[in-house]
């Protein structure tokens, strides 16, 4: 399953088919729209679907943005005191992360303030996903234009990562050639969980969506910390095993410090709780996970245990 899907769809009314298809087939939790040509009190009637959109805003319809997020997960969204076409939203998936939808037009100047103002208003951990209209050997184009060069110092000012590869996402019918110049851009916390792929239909458009995947769904480390048997558990084992101290979590990031108290919870486990059989009685199993809290400055970790459906 695809956390995140990012398309320039050259208008959202008339690809509503082609939307609803590229659901099935990706089933994203997050959908960033650009060119949805949605004129001033314009809506998408998606279900299960939280949509959150910001306009055009002359009689003609022209550019506008959208992020649509599944119902399945808890979202808020970002505030952005911003000219620039661009929303964002703060989601809870597998972990805490802000999503924003950004299309920079070909023709229209961007100051390079207006977008440092931008990414400094992302709370962190973030992607930014859109058309940028940026040209640079950056990301697969052999020219570089004004635009790729504010890109790219976007990129070396707020130390952002990109996760575009050799793959083209825009064709241009009148030349029928290929360019790269939709971006998929997070902060470096997260570029070793996700990898970016180009879908291989334009679904009526003349952008390929861009499929963002995180690959911590499919850590086996994970899957096997979910069917331990709680009943079962040796305690004291597990306590004397779960040395946190303050060197694994002072002088860390808080994403730093939560997979470090992860990985000793985890090993603790696996030695002190017996596990249950994947299929065995309603329940699968639990899962183990860590939350934060910040209060004052101080960070806060605390345990989760869930219970699993089994399939």
């Amino acid at each position: 399953m695809a956390s995140f899907v990012s398309w320039n769809c050259r208008g959202i009314k008339n690809k509503f088919s082609d939307l609803k298809d590229i659901i099935n087939l990706h089933q994203p939790s997050v959908i960033a729209l650009q060119e949805t040509y949605l004129k001033p009190g314009d809506t998408l009637p998606l279900k299960n679907f939280n949509i959150l959109l910001k306009n055009g805003t002359g009689d003609r319809a022209t550019g506008g943005v959208a992020l649509l997020t599944s119902t399945s997960f808890p979202t808020s969204p970002i505030t952005l005191n911003t000219p620039l076409q661009a929303i964002a939203v703060q989601i809870h998936t597998h972990s805490l992360i802000t999503v924003c939808s950004l299309y920079l037009p070909p023709n229209t100047p961007v100051d390079q303030i207006t977008l440092n103002n931008l990414v400094s208003q992302l709370p962190t951990p973030f992607i930014i996903l859109g058309d940028m209209n940026g040209h640079s050997p950056l990301w697969g184009n052999p020219d570089t234009n004004t635009r790729g060069l504010q890109v790219e110092k976007i990129l070396n000012d707020h130390n952002l990562c990109l996760l575009n590869n050799d793959e083209y996402p825009y064709f241009h019918e009148p030349t029928r050639t290929f360019h790269s110049v939709d971006l998929a851009i997070c902060t470096p916390s997260v570029l070793p969980y996700f990898s970016l792929q180009v879908d291989n239909d334009l679904h009526n458009s003349d952008h390929f969506p861009l499929i963002i995947s995180d690959n911590r769904r499919q850590n086996p480390s994970i899957h096997s910390a979910s069917r331990y048997n709680f009943k079962l558990g040796n305690w004291c084992k597990f306590s004397s095993l779960t040395n946190i101290n303050k060197d694994i979590v002072s002088n860390n990031s808080i994403d730093a410090a939560v997979k470090n108290v992860t990985e000793v919870l985890i090993a603790a486990a696996d030695r002190s709780i017996p596990k249950t059989s994947k299929n065995k009685g309603r329940f699968g199993g639990t899962q183990i996970a860590v939350r934060h809290t910040r209060n004052k400055g101080k960070l806060g970790l605390f345990f989760v245990v869930t219970p699993l459906q089994s399939t």
